[in-house]
Formats: structure tokens, C-alpha cells, sequence
């Protein structure tokens, strides 16, 4: 089981460094803008269903109704590390069948202006990483619960904390990746789609998110809620 985790782990890992290359056009061979070629139209169908299956995966493997049932197929301890999975191989899906939109939304054509602007980008790769090891990233890639099974203990008590990124936003995992898709210095219209996409799925995934934490931390989680903005800093709000 422990090694079943660490491969999973693994291999998500190696995975999520092939998507910032894809997102960003950077190093790896296939892209964004690149890849399998197809009308305008065939390519949106597409890259939406693609896009769907991401996004339903998620979304469904999350929620607390099927994660017990879920847990009556396969042992709790490796729960986490399969819903990791098998969002692995949806997001390899989405960058191996992808179909490229090339137009051009807008470019950036100064060599500093989209210096800065990959900067940007890259930094909301980094925060989205920075927020995981903020709560507790063994925890959310699955490799706590097995390391915790094969020491003979029992699986960590759920714990409701806000450190410090999570006293500015209350989702910068999110906010992370949104920086990541739309600070582009050139925007086709295949990463536009992209973007806007990912960025209405979060939105909704939000409120399921929220729910399930009202579910489980009542007013704490409400209060939290009143007290810190979801994705953009808004001190005043904050105090």
C-alpha cells in the first residue's frame, strides 16, 4: 500500500511538471498550441469534453456520499492516493488528446512586459504549490494515510487550521492556478478556452468545496467564511 502511494504520488508529480511545460509552451514537445489538429469546431467539442471529464472527476471523486461508498471497494488508507490517480490520468488525458486553438487573442511582443508576465505565471504555479504545504500536502496526495497504515495507526483526525495564506484567501490553491492560466503573454484562443473553463469550474467547485466544510466544521467554517474573501485579498473584509 505505502508503495502504491509513492507511485501514485510520483507519477502525479512528474505529471503536474509536464502540464506547467504544456500550459506555459515551455521545454516539453507537446503544448497548449500544439498537438493533434482539427477544425475550429471539432476542436471545441473536443477540448470541452476533455475538459468535463477533468472537471466531473474531480468534482464526484471529492464528495463525502462517494467516497463512502467508494471506501466499501477499496481499503480507506488508499483512498485518497486513488482519487490522486485518477486525477493524474485526467489531466494526462486532456494534454494527450487536446486539440490546439492557434489564434490570437493578444501577444505581448515587448522582451521585459512578457518576462514579467511568465513570472507571473510561473508565481501562481508556485503559490498553488506554497498553499499545499501550507495545510498539509502528505495529507492532500494521499502519502499520510498510507505511511499512517503501515506504522499501525489510525488515519489523522480532520483538523480545521488557517495559516497564513489561508488568512488572505480562503482558496489560494485556486488563485494559484488562475494566475498560472490567464497570465499569458500570448494568448491563443485554445489557452482562452483553457482559462475561462478551468476558471468556471472552480467557481462552482467552490461551493461544493464549502459546503462539505460546513458540513464538517459548522460555524467555524462559517464565521471563517464572513471573515476571509474566497479568491482575491480583501483586507478590509479580512478586519
Amino acid at each position: 500500500m505505502t508503495v502504491y502511494g509513492s507511485l501514485v504520488y510520483l507519477l502525479f508529480l512528474a505529471t503536474l511538471l509536464y502540464s506547467i511545460g504544456w500550459v506555459e509552451g515551455l521545454v516539453v514537445p507537446r503544448t497548449i498550441d500544439s498537438g493533434h489538429e482539427a477544425s475550429t469546431a471539432v476542436a471545441i467539442v473536443i477540448d470541452l469534453a476533455l475538459l468535463s471529464v477533468f472537471a466531473v472527476q474531480h468534482s464526484v471523486m471529492a464528495r463525502p456520499a462517494f467516497k463512502r461508498r467508494w471506501t466499501r471497494v477499496i481499503p480507506p488508507p488508499m483512498e485518497r492516493s486513488t482519487y490522486v490517480l485518477c486525477a493524474t490520468a485526467a489531466l494526462a488525458l486532456v494534454m494527450w488528446q487536446w486539440r490546439p486553438l492557434t489564434g490570437i487573442v493578444w501577444e505581448v511582443d515587448a522582451t521585459p512586459a512578457r518576462i514579467a508576465i511568465y513570472t507571473l505565471s510561473l508565481a501562481g504555479w508556485a503559490l498553488a504549490l506554497i498553499a499545499t504545504l501550507a495545510i498539509d500536502h502528505l495529507d492532500l496526495f494521499g502519502l499520510r494515510q498510507v505511511f499512517r497504515y503501515r506504522a499501525g495507526k489510525s488515519p489523522s483526525p480532520i483538523d480545521f487550521r488557517t495559516p497564513t495564506l489561508y488568512r488572505m484567501v480562503r482558496h489560494p490553491l485556486y488563485l494559484g492556478f488562475l494566475i498560472a492560466f490567464w497570465a499569458a503573454p500570448t494568448m491563443t484562443d485554445g489557452r482562452l478556452l483553457f482559462a475561462a473553463v478551468v476558471t468556471g469550474y472552480v467557481l462552482v467547485a467552490v461551493r461544493f468545496e464549502e459546503h462539505d466544510l460546513v458540513t464538517a466544521f459548522g460555524d467555524r467554517y462559517r464565521q471563517y467564511r464572513r471573515q476571509v474573501p474566497m479568491l482575491v485579498p480583501h483586507p478590509r473584509r479580512r478586519s
